[in-house]
């Protein structure tokens, strides 16, 4: 499944990981187009944000 970042980004969602020093909190895994991997906490992920003054998702899945 791929996600567009609010800045126009496009990233491959990889996984759903627990965080070793706290297995309640989730992870999500996602890597760039340049192959890079990167990973923030679930609720960071999919959290609502501020953006030039409108509330956006931080990330949104895109339609395939």
């Amino acid at each position: 499944m791929q996600f567009r970042h609010y800045k126009g980004g496009i990233y491959d969602f990889v996984c759903a990981a627990k965080l070793e020093s706290n297995p309640e909190t989730v992870m999500i895994v996602y890597t760039a187009a340049d192959g890079s991997f990167w990973t923030r906490p679930e609720e960071v992920f999919f959290e609502m944000i501020e953006h030039d003054g409108k509330t956006v998702q931080r990330f949104i899945a895109i339609d395939e």
